[in-house]
This record gives C-alpha cells, structure tokens and sequence, in this order.
C-alpha cells in the first residue's frame, strides 16, 4: 500500500533528511485525500496524470489555513472564487516526491514502472484573469438573473460591495452584522475570524477594516444589520455542507457568466483585480501601501518597517483610498437595497 512504503522507504528512513520526509508526506497525503489508499502496484500513468491536474485545479492557499472540503470541492472553490491556484514549480515538487519514492519502489522491483517522471509541467490551460471593462460591467448589470438558489437582489447586493470595497467573495458572504462597526468615526467592515464557525480570513494580513463607501451607504448597506435576519449581514444565502457561505452564489454566477459570453479571464475574483487597477492609477496621494493594507495584501515590500507601519494606517487614510473606486453611472446605476 501507498501509505506503507511511505512509512517504511521514507519516514523510517535514518538517511533522508527531515525536509525529504515532510515535503514526501504532504505529496503522499494529498494523493490519499484524493485517491484512497492503494496498493502501489496499480497505481499508473492514468492515476498519476490525474493527481496532476487536479494539483493544478487546486488554490494556492491551500493548507495555509483549516479546512473540511475534500480537494474536489477545493479545485471547485478556486475555480467560482477565481482564486490562484498551485504554480507548476509547486505541481512539480510533488509529483518529484513521488517519483523518488518510485524509484526506490522500482530499484527493489515492487513496481515495474515509474509512472510519475516525464510530465510537463507548464499548464497550457492556466487563465490569466484580469480586470472587468466598462461594457463588461454594463453587460453584467443588464443580464437577467435565473439562479432559483440564490435571490437576485442578493446577487446585486454582493457583486456591488465587491466592487466598492475589493473583498474576496468568502469575506462578502460572511460578514455578521457585527462586523459593521464605527471606527474613528467612519463605518467600516471588519474582517476578522469568526470563532463560532472557525472561519478565517485567509492570510494573516486578511484581518482589516475597510471603510464602507459612500455608494454602499447610498445603496443601503448600513440598514443591513437591522433588517436582515439571523447573524449575518447578507441575506439570501445559505452554508453549504462544507460550511461554506455563499457557494451557491459563486456557482450561480459562473453560470451567469457563460451564459452572457463573459470570458474565461473574468471571475467573480475579478472585482479585485478591477479595485486594485483602480487605485493604483488613481490620485497621486494614495500611497501603495493603503491599497495592500485595504485590500489585505501582503505588503509590497516586506521589511519590520513596512509590516509594523501596514498595522498604524489610519482610517482616514483608508478611507480616502476606497472612496477613490469609482465605476460610470451605467455600470451599477440605481442599485439600491
């Protein structure tokens, strides 16, 4: 079995090294995850090239953080949140951990074959996604909504805080009412984990606050927490089985997508990249390290000095960097709560 050559050819190995027997059991573990447990001689080329592309369907920030999904339902989330997903260099390392393993496999004649060498591991059908354009946006906000799972003013709702704030998609969906707090004076969303559910943003500069923008404010926003029901603060969405919130929606409008001929390189993720554009080619005054803090980017350049300053940005500041976002009055024109 997989699991017992790992454990008799590498983790009781007195010669490999403690990184060999960590990075070797990680590989191995995400084959199990994915796979099963199996005898090592009838796993081949077909399993192998499977195991590859789904290490590229997977998100980036995987293990960075807890999670209960299985990997299928990872790849899934990556591919409706737009998400990074794993470098070649990061596919290739594993499938070299279990090449090497083979080897040893082979070299004792327990396997006719080493079915994990010889791959390629540019991935051809890696999309680069990129910001919405104006028609795009018009586009989006004219197309009619068919989802059954997921109410429209819902939709409407997320997609426009995305846009006046750049969250991630799995921050929209789960703020609570008391994430809506006053801060210096100015209304903001906060994100920070969530106890209850084990929900966390997902880096560690990922807890912010974003000062909610005066079209939100326009729209309704801040009625939200007296008029929605339960915890949270965006009605209209269920948590899934994996205990995600806002799944469905991100599934609706991967559909929504298709079906308007938006194309592959715009995702819901793409909200981001718009806001992030923005502002970075905005008002001179907005330095680059209120858009990383608002956005909850690492910082641009990693030093004691920027990471203690990232934390000391005032609100004001921030504040005068989100409400620098701004769309034509066709993109999200009327939409109130």
């Amino acid at each position: 079995m997989l699991s017992g050559a790992l454990k008799r050819f590498v983790l009781d190995n007195p010669h490999a090294s403690a990184d060999t027997k960590k990075a070797t059991q990680r590989a191995v573990d995400l084959f199990l995850q994915a796979f099963g447990d199996a005898p090592v001689s009838i796993i081949g080329g077909e399993k192998a090239g499977a195991f590859r592309d789904l290490l590229f369907s997977l998100p980036a920030s995987l293990g960075k953080r807890k999670s209960s999904l299985t990997l299928e339902e990872e790849a899934q989330r990556a591919r409706e949140e737009g998400l990074s997903t794993l470098s070649g260099k990061s596919v290739k390392n594993h499938m070299m951990r279990l090449s090497a393993l083979w080897n040893q496999l082979h070299q004792r004649e327990l396997v006719t074959r080493n079915p994990w060498t010889g791959w390629n591991f540019e991935n051809g059908q890696k999309t680069i996604r990129r910001s919405w354009t104006t028609k795009e946006l018009a586009l989006l906000a004219s197309a009619s909504w068919h989802s059954t799972s997921v109410p429209e003013e819902t939709f409407r709702l997320v997609t426009l805080i995305a846009a006046y704030s750049g969250m991630r998609l799995g921050e929209i969906c789960t703020l609570r009412k008391e994430d809506i707090q006053t801060v210096d004076g100015i209304p903001c969303f906060l994100i920070r984990p969530h106890t209850e559910t084990g929900w966390a943003p997902k880096t560690e500069a990922g807890n912010r606050i974003v000062p909610v923008h005066s079209k939100l404010i326009e729209a309704g926003v801040l009625m939200l927490t007296e008029t929605t029901e339960g915890p949270h603060l965006i009605p209209g969405l269920e948590t899934s089985k994996q205990g995600i919130r806002g799944a469905a929606l991100g599934r609706a409008f991967s559909l929504l997508k298709t079906r308007i001929g938006l194309p592959a390189e715009i995702t819901f993720h793409s909200f981001r990249h718009t806001v992030s554009t923005q502002l970075r080619n905005a008002d001179a005054n907005i330095r680059e390290v209120w858009i990383d803090r608002l956005l909850g980017h690492e910082a641009t350049h990693k030093s004691q000095g920027t990471t203690t300053y990232l934390t000391g940005i005032s609100t004001t500041n921030l504040q005068q960097t989100v409400e620098a976002i701004s769309y034509p009055e066709t993109a999200f024109a009327n939409q109130m709560i």
